[in-house]
C-alpha cells in the first residue's frame, strides 16, 4: 500500500476523545501520511505491519497513539512492548507516548535501558506498568532475572529496525520474541528497506501488510541536496566557511568515527564556534548533557557519530552536514531526514574530494534525488553575509528606552565628535576585526578554483617582485613582528595562522595587526605584551607536518634559509639511499650522461649474421 494524500482529522481516525485533548495541546492539528495509513489498520483489522516512513514523519504517533488505546488499563501488566537501538531513542519515545496519554492517569509506561539504576527501574515493573520501552540489552537482562514478564504482551513493535541491525541486534531480538505469545500483533518501523529487513518481516511476522510514506530508501521531499568539492586536507575549512556563510546555522555534523567527531568539535570549539560533541566514547552524563544543550539552542552545531545521535529529537534543524560520506546509503538517508522535519525545509550537505564523486553519484540514485553543487563560499562573500547578519540583529534589537534614555547624554557626549559614519564603522569592526583578519588574503579552497589559480600562479610570474614589497621586518607601533617558518608555497595563509593561534594560546587571545606572507615563511605583527608568549605558545607546533619554528623577525635572509633546509634535506635523502645500497640521484644522471657520450662517440653500422638477422656493431 502506498498513498500520500493526506484528509480527515485524528478523530476521522478513530482516536479516542482523551487522546486527542492531549495531541490537540500538543499542536497535532491534521494526521501525516504514515499516520493516516497505520492507525486505522491498527485499531481496527488483524495483521501485522511494516511502515516505512523517515525520521521526523510521525512514526511515534502513527504506532503510539493505537497501542496506547488498546491497553487495558485496569490489567497492571506489560501489554505493549516497544524496542528501540539507544537509550536516547528509547527515552524519547517513552516520553512521547506519556504526552499522549496524559489524560490517562491509570496507564504507566516504563523506559528501560542501560547506563540507569536497574534497581529503580526493577521498583517500577514491580509497582506495574502496562506499556515497556527498552533498548535490547537492559530487557533481556531483566528477563533472565525475571522482573519482566511478557506473556500478556498483545503488540510488539520494533523502532529503527534497520538501525538495530546495524548495531548486531539481531540475535537479541530472537531471543525477546520467544518470550512472548506466538498470537501477538507485531509492527516494523523503519527508514528504509534492505534485504534483511525483508528478511526479519518473513522470519517473525505474519503476512505483514507494508504501509509506504513516499518512496522506499527516498529522502525527505523538504531536504535540498547540496556538496562541496574541495581537498581532503581542506575539508575542515570548508566546513568553518559554510557556518559562517550560514549565520543563524543550527545543525548537526555528521562523522565517521569517535575519534574524528571528538577532533572536529575541538577545533571548532577552539576556533570560537558554539559547538559541542556527542559519541559513543563520552560518559553518559556528558551525552545527556550535550543533547539538552543543543536542543535548548545553548549549542548552535552538534559533531556526532551516527549511533550517538539517535533519538535527538530535533524539529527545526536548517544543517545536516556530512564531513564524511557514510558507506552505507542508508545512513545518509538518516542522517539527512533529520532536517526538513514537521513540514520545514532543510538542507543536507556533503563536503566531499574528487574520490568521493562516486559514492555520491550511488547515493543520488537510492533516494532518487541529484545533488546541487555549490562553490564554497569566498572569503568576501562570508563578510558581507556576516555584515548584513549583524545589520539585521541591529534593526531587530529590542530597545529599553525608558533604561537606555538616563545613560545617553553621557554616551553622546564621549562620541560626540565621531560622525554618523565613523560610528557605523567602529561598530562594525567592533564585531568584525578578527573575521577580517582571519579571511586576510585566504585563498578560494574549491577544487575547481584552486585547480585554476595554481595554473595562473605559474603563468602569471611575477609574484616574487610582490613578496619583496611585503617583506618588511619593522613593526608598526605597539607591535613586535614575528616569523614563523611556513608560508605560501606550504599552503599556509592568514586563515592557518589564526588558527594555530587561537588553538594553541592559552588565556585571552592576543591581538594581531597585518599579515605578510611569502614563498616559504611568513611575517605577522602582535602586540609588544603579547609577543614572547605567542611564540612560546606556536614553538613545536605542526602544520602538517612542518614543525613551526617561530621567532621575533631580524635582517636575516629567511629564504636563504628554507633554500639550505631544503637542501639539507635533499643530501639526508642521497645519503639514505646510498646507505642502502641504492646510487644516488647524482651517480644516476652521471652514469647516463657516460653512456650518451659514448652512443654518440661510437659509429653505429649494421650487418647481418651468419643466420641473417641485423645486429649493432660499434666501431671505436
Amino acid at each position: 500500500m502506498d498513498e500520500n494524500k493526506v484528509s480527515g482529522s485524528f478523530e476521522d481516525l478513530g482516536v479516542e476523545p482523551r487522546l486527542l485533548k492531549a495531541i490537540e495541546e500538543l499542536g497535532f492539528e491534521q494526521p501525516m501520511p504514515i499516520q493516516e495509513m497505520v492507525i486505522p489498520h491498527l485499531l481496527e483489522k488483524d495483521g501485522d505491519v511494516v511502515g516505512l516512513a523517515q525520521t521526523g514523519t510521525g512514526k511515534t504517533a502513527a504506532f503510539g497513539l493505537p497501542v496506547l488505546q488498546r491497553i487495558d488499563v485496569a490489567k497492571r501488566v506489560p501489554q505493549a512492548l516497544i524496542i528501540a537501538p539507544t537509550r536516547e531513542l528509547c527515552l524519547q519515545i517513552a516520553g512521547d507516548l506519556a504526552d499522549f496519554s496524559k489524560y490517562i492517569p491509570d496507564l504507566k509506561i516504563l523506559p528501560v535501558y542501560g547506563g540507569s539504576s536497574i534497581d529503580s527501574q526493577i521498583r517500577s515493573l514491580r509497582n506495574g506498568v502496562q506499556v515497556i520501552v527498552a533498548t535490547p540489552g537492559r530487557l533481556i537482562d531483566l528477563i533472565k532475572r525475571g522482573e519482566v514478564k511478557l506473556a500478556d504482551v498483545h503488540t510488539v513493535i520494533l523502532d529503527e529496525a534497520d538501525e538495530m541491525l546495524n548495531m548486531g541486534f539481531l540475535d537479541d531480538i530472537k531471543q525477546i520474541l520467544s518470550h512472548v505469545p506466538e498470537n501477538r500483533k507485531m509492527l516494523m518501523f523503519s527508514a528504509t528497506m534492505p534485504k534483511e529487513i525483508a528478511g526479519i518481516s518473513r522470519e517473525f511476522m505474519h503476512d505483514p501488510v507494508e504501509f509506504v510514506a513516499g518512496n522506499k530508501n527516498e529522502g525527505s521531499k523538504n531536504v535540498r541536496h547540496i556538496y562541496y568539492m574541495v581537498k581532503a586536507h581542506d575539508k575542515y575549512l570548508a566546513l568553518k566557511r559554510i557556518a559562517d556563510n550560514n549565520p543563524d546555522i543550527y545543525g548537526i555534523i555528521f562523522c565517521r568515527t569517535r575519534k574524528e567527531t571528538q577532533e572536529i568539535a575541538d577545533k571548532l570549539i577552539n576556533d570560537g564556534y558554539n559547538a559541542d560533541c556527542l559519541h559513543g566514547d563520552l560518559s553518559q552524563a556528558q551525552r545527556d548533557l550535550a543533547m539538552k544543550k543543543f536542543r535548548d539552542h545553548v549549542t548552535q552545531l552538534l559533531v556526532a557519530t551516527d549511533v550517538a545521535a539517535r533519538g535527538l529529537d530535533v524539529d527545526d534543524l536548517t544543517h545536516v552536514i556530512n564531513f564524511g560520506l557514510p558507506d552505507d546509503v542508508a545512513v545518509y538517508t538518516h542522517r539527512s531526514g533529520r532536517t526538513g522535519r514537521a513540514n520545514k525545509t532543510g538542507v543536507s550537505v556533503a563536503i566531499i574530494h574528487s574520490r568521493e564523486k562516486g559514492k555520491l553519484k550511488e547515493i543520488e540514485k537510492k533516494i532518487g534525488k541529484e545533488f546541487e553543487y555549490r562553490k564554497v563560499p569566498t572569503p568576501d562573500h562570508i563578510i558581507e553575509k556576516q555584515l548584513y547578519n549583524l545589520a539585521d540583529r541591529l534593526e531587530r534589537v529590542q530597545v529599553n528606552e525608558q533604561e537606555i534614555d538616563k545613560y545617553l547624554p553621557g554616551v553622546r557626549k564621549k562620541l560626540e565628535w565621531l560622525s554618523e559614519e565613523d560610528l557605523l564603522k567602529r561598530v562594525l569592526s567592533l564585531e568584525f576585526n578578527r573575521l577580517l583578519a582571519y579571511y586576510q588574503n585566504m585563498p578560494d579552497i574549491d577544487l575547481n578554483a584552486s585547480a585554476k589559480d595554481g595554473r595562473d600562479g605559474r603563468r602569471e610570474g611575477k609574484g616574487r617582485d610582490k613578496d619583496r614589497d611585503k617583506d618588511r621586518r619593522k613593526a608598526e607601533d605597539g607591535f613586535e613582528r614575528l616569523m614563523v617558518n611556513v608560508g605560501k608555497a606550504q599552503g599556509f595563509f592568514p586563515g592557518n595562522l589564526m588558527e594555530l593561534i587561537n588553538r594553541n594560546v592559552v588565556g585571552n587571545k592576543p591581538d594581531i595587526g597585518r599579515i605578510d606572507l611569502m614563498p616559504d615563511y611568513t611575517l605577522f605583527d602582535v602586540k609588544k605584551g603579547d609577543a614572547h608568549r605567542v611564540i612560546d605558545a606556536l614553538k613545536n607546533a605542526d602544520f602538517f607536518g612542518t614543525t613551526i619554528r617561530p621567532e621575533i623577525a631580524t635582517e636575516r635572509d629567511y629564504a636563504r634559509d628554507a633554500r639550505d633546509r631544503r637542501a639539507k634535506g635533499r643530501g639526508k635523502s642521497e645519503k639514505a639511499v646510498a646507505a642502502k645500497g641504492g646510487k644516488s640521484k647524482k651517480e644516476k644522471a652521471d652514469k647516463k650522461d657516460r653512456k650518451e657520450k659514448k652512443d654518440k662517440k661510437g659509429k653505429r653500422d649494421k650487418k647481418p649474421d651468419y643466420n641473417g638477422n641485423y645486429e649493432v656493431f660499434y666501431k671505436k
